[in-house]
């Protein structure tokens, strides 16, 4: 009754001579929030500010909805919600929303319009991301390709304006045109001829550019194939088809047909049909057959949803080639709406120290439909922590009136229902889910109070040795925990690069070989921290024990083996069994049993000689030293690790069995010269050789020395010439003849006609050979030093003197 009452005030003052001839007219901006300034109508209308109240002055629109709101106080016209040319006036070119100001005492009214003016708040956008083409190699240059352009649900100057390729293509441009009827499609030009053996497919980008400020843009990436031979694109009946249907038809409603025609034959003469469509409206409440090209609802429509479907139809033949039409579809309104909450904000999760009163939704309530159909009521299903809250006019807001735990209740489902006056009443409900945020008000907390780990040494890279877990009591990001390496202190270098930690699961990795001669343990501490802000967090200390491995070989300090020749050691002939020879000295590097040494005897010149403590490495003999053994004992101890493998090494050595200091140096002249002849084997062959030629040579030239020296004798030269004798005698014993070991005293009588001397005992046998010279001559005698004689049937007489034929067979060697 009281909207009955309003259109028949309206009608009345429409009568009334009082009303403004010319509309008052304004323009704003859409998107203007609500609040905003449009105009102050009072001072246009010639009104005194005072006079707005005095009279009642109040707007009146035709739809009942109440887009401005006048200000009594000033006389200004404000925006009383968000408004959006797109979803006020479509696509159409112009928006404008007229209403009265109307004053009751004395009655009187203006009309005012207000134009919205559309901003470039929509980018345009192509119904496809990306498109596939198929051209003929030999397309001649000029040959245009018909594209789905994009749509931008602005108008003006603010919807597309111009279409560019990137990056630039040689092969092809882009060039918009527009139809008789002011409708704008694009077409791919191709400006040079393609060769498919060349190149068989392409890629670029094709991009729509609006002409807002800034300019918006959209973006399809074209995708070419170049086939062979077939030079007849479909074509469609019409360029565009234009259909209505109600919308309550049902599903499969055909709502219409569209044929496209290919002048080829076979494969390429065969069409399919597809639907595309871009922008905020979808296709999905249709479907095409392809191969008969009816089109077919596959829900019901809703007129007041979108009166009106544009389809884009491609028509495509067997060798790729395509064409594309535009189908419209009208959609006839029925009386069917339920009425519609719509939710201006909404806030979920709150958090769970949200003071009572909190705001957590802002809805309003609307009926597209007229009268009591239209009149709705709210109702909140019972709620004890929430309720709903009259805002302004058909708007209500849903609050909090207690305090909330999360930890009581984590998740509230409100059910809000709204219905209007119709009969039935058609209802409408609408459910909020208000979940509960976490407030970060606990730390991550560790499953121990500390960590042992262990790593083998020479480990490989990045080996896992453990895990640290934490976890923390909140929920979301203020429970997410991450892991990180921290300093043990502030004033600590930065934690040890050879150990990391997986951020996300607190993996523990050793990132490089340790070696444990080097580091028995490392320890570094573990921070895990929530992702809450601030954030909170705790600190664990992790001990990394490195476990040692057999990976040191024994080394003998004691006897050296540093030397080219082995020790040597002394051993009386006189020792006992048990007699300590010496004690073989060796570390290991390693530790645990792994260092545990044993000590064997690997070899011996006689091994039941000798005796190696195993733990102590005391080397002893195991029986006494006789005669038949070898003076030079040549052994070798061996001396293993415990570990697994085992890991060795040996420590050579000679055991010199000696009777007194004399054969000590004796022996240590042997075995100096076997050691020298063992590496200068090949130098004494070549100086023996050298040796026995020379000596052959000497005994040559010795032998035709004598037979020379026996001719001088028989010829009796020697025995009056005391000074060649002499002579001869000392050239002999300068040239070695003579053995070192024999003197002989030889005595001759100068003037003796028959040539006899007398023969004496061997004397001094023990002088060295410098001794074996001639001797001093007294009394007409002369003493000589001479070599081994030989007599032959030589017998002296009773004086010891030779005749003189026993004399001249006399002969020297």
């Amino acid at each position: 009754m009281a909207t009955t009452r309003q259109v028949l005030c309206l009608c009345a003052f429409l009568s009334l001579p009082h009303a403004r001839p010319e509309p008052i007219r304004y323009s704003v901006a859409e998107e203007s929030e609500s609040g905003s300034v449009v105009a102050n109508v009072a001072e246009d209308a010639g009104l005194a500010t005072a006079q707005l109240s005095a009279r009642r002055a109040r707007l009146l629109s035709e739809d009942g909805r109440q887009h401005f709101h006048l200000d009594p106080a000033t006389g200004r016209l404000v925006v009383a919600e968000r408004l959006d040319r797109e979803e006020l006036c479509g696509q159409s070119a112009t928006c404008t929303l007229p209403f009265e100001l109307l004053l009751a005492n004395p009655v009187q009214f203006f009309r005012v319009e207000v134009a919205v003016e559309d901003i470039n708040d929509h980018a345009p956008v192509f119904p496809e991301e990306r498109v596939i083409l198929k051209i003929l190699e030999r397309s001649d240059p000029g040959s245009r390709f018909p594209l789905e352009g994009a749509q931008d649900l602005d108008v003006g100057s603010n919807s597309i304006q111009a279409y560019s390729i990137a990056p630039e293509s040689k092969y092809f441009g882009v060039d918009l045109r527009s139809r008789s009827d002011s409708d704008q499609y694009i077409e791919l030009v191709l400006e040079k001829p393609l060769d498919r053996e060349e190149q068989a497919e392409m890629d670029f980008n094709l991009i729509a550019i609006d002409g807002g400020s800034p300019p918006r843009s959209g973006t399809t990436q074209i995708h070419i194939v170049i086939l062979d031979v077939n030079d007849n694109a479909p074509v469609f009946m019409q360029d565009r088809y234009i259909a209505q249907i109600l919308e309550n038809a049902p599903e499969s409603s055909v709502v219409l047909r569209v044929v496209a025609s290919d002048r080829d034959a076979g494969v390429n003469g065969d069409i399919s049909y597809q639907i595309s469509q871009a922008g905020g409206q979808s296709h999905s409440a249709f479907k095409i057959d392809p191969r008969s090209g009816e089109i077919k609802l596959t829900k019901p429509l809703d007129f007041e949803a979108a009166a009106r479907h544009e389809l884009k139809v491609r028509a495509t033949d067997g060798g790729g080639l395509s064409a594309i039409c535009k189908v419209l579809v009208e959609v006839v309104d029925v009386n069917d709406n339920a009425p519609q909450l719509v939710v201006s904000s909404f806030s979920s999760p709150i958090p769970e120290n949200a003071l009572p009163g909190t705001v957590i939704a802002l809805f309003t309530v609307k009926d597209r439909d007229a009268g009591a159909n239209g009149q709705i009521s709210c109702a909140l299903e019972e709620q004890l922590s929430f309720s709903l809250r009259p805002a302004y006019k058909n708007y209500f807001e849903l609050v909090t009136v207690s305090a909330l735990d999360r930890e009581e209740r984590a998740r509230y489902i409100l059910t809000v229902t709204a219905a209007d006056a119709g009969s039935p009443p058609l209802t409408t409900t609408q459910t909020f889910t208000v979940d509960i945020s976490d407030v970060n008000d606990n730390a991550p907390v560790f499953n121990q109070t500390s960590y042992t780990m262990y790593v083998r040494e020479n480990n490989v890279p990045t080996v896992l040795v453990g895990t640290v877990s934490a976890v923390d009591a909140d929920m979301g990001s203020n429970a997410k925990v991450t892991y990180s390496l921290v300093p043990a202190h502030r004033t600590e270098q930065p934690p040890c690069s050879c150990i990391s930690v997986n951020s996300e699961n607190g993996d523990v990795f050793v990132l490089r070989p340790l070696d444990y001669e080097q580091v028995r343990q490392i320890e570094v501490m573990v921070s895990a921290s929530d992702a809450g802000s601030p954030p909170l967090s705790a600190n664990i200390t992790i001990l990394i024990s490195v476990v040692d491995e057999n990976d040191n070989a024994p080394v003998v300090l004691y006897p050296s083996q540093d030397s080219s020749s082995p020790s040597n050691e002394l051993v009386p002939v006189s020792a006992e069994a048990g007699y300590l020879i010496t004690k073989v000295v060796a570390v290991d590097a390693d530790s645990g049993q792994n260092s545990w040494l044993s000590y064997h005897l690997l070899r011996a010149t006689d091994p039941g000689l000798f005796m190696v403590g195993a733990q102590s490495g005391e080397v002893q003999l195991l029986r006494s030293v006789t005669e038949r053994d070898a003076v030079k004992q040549k052994l070798v101890v061996l001396v293993r690790d415990n570990g697994q493998p085992p890991l060795s090494a040996t420590a050579a050595m000679n055991a010199l069995l000696l009777s007194d200091f004399s054969d000590m140096r004796l022996t240590h002249s042997n075995l100096a010269t076997e050691d020298e002849g063992s590496s200068l084997t090949i130098y004494l062959i070549i100086s023996l050789v050298f040796v026995s030629l020379l000596f052959l040579v000497s005994t040559a030239a010795f032998i035709t020395h004598k037979a020379c020296k026996r001719k001088e004798l028989k010829d009796g030269h020697v025995l009056y010439g005391a000074s060649n004798l002499q002579s001869s005698l000392a050239d002999a014993a300068s040239a070695g003849t003579l053995p070192h070991g024999y003197c002989y005293e030889i005595s001759l009588t100068t003037g003796s006609g028959n040539s006899e001397f007398k023969f004496l005992k061997p004397i001094l046998p023990s002088l060295p050979p410098q001794q074996c010279a001639t001797g001093g001559v007294t009394n007409n005698e002369r003493d000589f030093s001479c070599g081994p004689l030989t007599m032959e049937n030589m017998v002296p007489d009773s004086h010891g003197v030779l005749s003189a034929e026993q004399f001249n067979s006399l002969s020297f060697k």
